[in-house]
């Protein structure tokens, strides 16, 4: 499809046309199946993926702000989606257990402390956009986190003297700078990972 043909769907959407978001489906359907299919989810959970992307779109189709590069928009969109997914179900581990309830240990299952590959594509993922969000970051607030950081521990007079920060805004700094880090990264689901 030409990239004016998908602004002018877009815009008909964005105005609510059912025939402009069934030319819509019709057209990315197996785009995104395509992409759900390479996170090898089960059935359930590909449906999950593609439903949940075509939500976003709903949501969203208004504030694209490349309505000619929707294709990309939706294989990024499902790809998180796809990782949402796996990032939840990782945090159910099913355990086989005996009759008394004891761990079976036959080797029937998989270790559950080993990575396949869709957790791994998760941890690479979330490296990346915290990554991102670190280099979006002011030199003097990396720095800042570099030293609050350090092992062993570094004292606040020490690192008042290597920044020329006063001691009074180091934690200010420090809140700001945490708050800024889990606004980046809450769209992706990542916030959590950002302590007080």
């Amino acid at each position: 499809m030409e990239p004016a043909e998908v602004v002018m769907l877009v815009d008909r959407a964005i105005e609510g046309d059912p025939t402009a978001w069934n030319a819509i489906v019709d057209e990315y359907a197996g785009l995104l199946r395509s992409v759900v299919h390479g996170y090898r989810l089960n059935e359930g959970q590909a449906a999950d993926a593609v439903q949940t992307t075509w939500l976003r779109l709903v949501e969203h189709v208004a504030d694209l702000r490349e309505p000619e590069h929707l294709a990309g928009w939706l294989k990024t969109t499902a790809r998180r989606a796809c990782l949402q997914i796996i990032r939840q179900s990782g945090r159910e581990h099913p355990v086989d257990c005996d009759e008394d309830g004891a761990r079976a240990t036959a080797g029937r299952f998989q270790d559950l402390d080993q990575d396949g590959p869709e957790v791994s594509a998760l941890r690479a993922e979330q490296r990346l956009l915290v990554r991102r969000a670190l280099d979006d970051l002011p030199d003097r607030h990396r720095q800042l986190l570099d030293l609050l950081l350090a092992s062993p521990p570094v004292s606040y007079r020490d690192i008042s003297a290597r920044l020329g920060m006063p001691i009074g805004s180091i934690g200010p700094t420090r809140a700001r700078m945490l708050a800024h880090l889990r606004e980046a990264l809450a769209p992706a689901g990542l916030h959590d990972l950002v302590l007080s």
